[in-house]
C-alpha cells in the first residue's frame, strides 16, 4: 500500500505543477448574434435584406448575473477562445486533483491505525421520586 500512496502523491504533485503552468483563462462561451439595428433607413430594414451579423459575443456570469462582451475583431475572438480553452483545461485539472486526493484519503485510511469503534454510552440518570 505505501507504493500506491507514493504514486498517488506523485500524481498530485504533478497536477500542482500543471496548475502552476496555466496561462490566462476565463469562463464563458462565445456565440454569434444577428439582428436589425435601430436605424430605420439602414439596409437591414429593407425588405429581403439580411440583418447585421454574425457578431461574436462572449457571455459569462459575474455574481450570478449574465455579462456579455462584444468581440470586435477576429484577433479578439481568437484570444478569448484560447482563454476559454485554458479554463476548460483548468476544470479538468481540478477534477483530477479532487479525484487523486480522494484516492489518497482512502489509501491513508487503510494504512493508519483504525479508529476505535467502541460505542460511548451516556450515563444513566437517577430516577427522581415523584413530586408531592
Amino acid at each position: 500500500m505505501p507504493d500506491l500512496l507514493r504514486d498517488l502523491e506523485s500524481q498530485r504533485a504533478d497536477l500542482i505543477q500543471q496548475f502552476a503552468g496555466l496561462g490566462d483563462l476565463r469562463s464563458g462561451s462565445i456565440s454569434d448574434t444577428s439582428g436589425r439595428c435601430g436605424k430605420p433607413n439602414c439596409r437591414c430594414h429593407q425588405p429581403g435584406s439580411p440583418p447585421h451579423g454574425p457578431n461574436p459575443r462572449l457571455t459569462y456570469k459575474v455574481q450570478g448575473k449574465t455579462v456579455t462582451e462584444s468581440l470586435p475583431t477576429p484577433a479578439a475572438q481568437k484570444k478569448v477562445e484560447r482563454e476559454i480553452a485554458e479554463f476548460r483545461h483548468f476544470e479538468q485539472l481540478v477534477r483530477a486533483f479532487i479525484e487523486v486526493n480522494a484516492q489518497i484519503c482512502r489509501a491513508r485510511a487503510t494504512t493508519e491505525e483504525p479508529l476505535s469503534q467502541e460505542k460511548k454510552r451516556r450515563p444513566r440518570l437517577a430516577k427522581r421520586p415523584p413530586a408531592s
